[in-house]
């Protein structure tokens, strides 16, 4: 049985969220299960002794993207949200002008072979 707080999360906010799923299991208590891409699980967090407030806080945090109704559009930008976006390599810096340290060449290299 949901507690209250959890119960008008589900039937009240869940719809408003975008790819988040209620999946009803009889007797289990109630968690948020994460799922990357290819739907392995990533965490499950209980929900059992939150309260609908830190609930919604919560799936906002991890970046869950909440509509203004049930049947608004999501922006392009959070179709896939909250999906991280694959991490990028930082782009290489380029030696400024002013650098105070040439590039060091070891003693026995040979800059024109």
């Amino acid at each position: 049985p949901l507690c209250p707080q959890v119960k008008a999360f589900v039937t009240q906010d869940i719809p408003l969220y975008h790819n988040l799923e209620m999946k009803h299991l009889p007797g289990a208590d109630p968690e948020l299960v994460l799922l990357s891409h290819q739907y392995k699980e990533l965490e499950r967090i209980p929900l059992s002794d939150m309260s609908r407030e830190e609930i919604n806080q919560l799936v906002q945090e991890l970046g869950f993207y909440r509509k203004e109704t049930p049947d608004a559009p999501v922006p392009e930008e959070f179709q896939f949200a909250p999906a991280r976006p694959l991490p990028t390599l930082p782009p290489l810096q380029a030696p400024t002008a002013d650098s105070k340290t040439p590039p060091e060449r070891d003693k026995g290299e040979h800059p024109d072979l």
